[in-house]
């Protein structure tokens, strides 16, 4: 399978948490040839708003559970938004040590971190970085979301505007 593949997948998933009213984040995690497992974002939905359950950890959480001898640095993240800082820390100190993006998060997307620059824990992390694949597809999420008034979660933001004017 090819990355657009796999990103399909998340793609789908990103379906699912905008049907859901959740923002439209999807994340699959490939071994080296198949899904390990997927995860939404979660606790965007309704009045109450959730800064962990990001796609990429609950897809964490679920590769943790996992009971087959993986090796991680075989593993491939696909997610439909570029990861923040708090899951691209996470997702480096799982020992994945690649990453494929649909959408830049040009407010929040921690990936252009210098890694050389951080604590030796960081330092050592290995990670390759493919940006824009289903790019276009992963857009048009995010716009129905923006677009929809009764979706609260970072409308008016700097996300919000720049995506809305794609």
């Amino acid at each position: 399978m090819k990355d657009s593949d796999f990103m399909k997948m998340a793609l789908v998933q990103a379906e699912h948490a905008l049907s859901a009213g959740e923002f439209p984040v999807g994340c699959v995690v490939a071994y080296p040839h198949r899904v390990l497992v997927t995860g939404v974002r979660q606790g965007t939905a309704g009045n109450g708003e959730n800064e962990v359950d990001h796609a990429e950890i609950v897809a964490l959480r679920r590769l943790s559970l996992v009971e087959e001898k993986i090796d991680k640095r075989q593993i491939t993240l696909y997610c439909t938004m570029e990861p923040c800082l708090m899951c691209y820390g996470a997702i480096l100190l799982s020992g994945i040590e690649r990453i494929v993006y649909a959408y830049e998060d040009v407010m929040g997307g921690g990936t252009a971190c210098d890694l050389n620059s951080l604590t030796p824990l960081y330092k050592s992390c290995h990670m390759a970085l493919v940006a824009g694949v289903s790019r276009l597809e992963s857009l048009a999420l995010f716009k129905t979301y923006f677009k929809n008034p009764r979706n609260r979660y970072w409308q008016g933001s700097l996300l919000a505007q720049y995506t809305l004017e794609q």
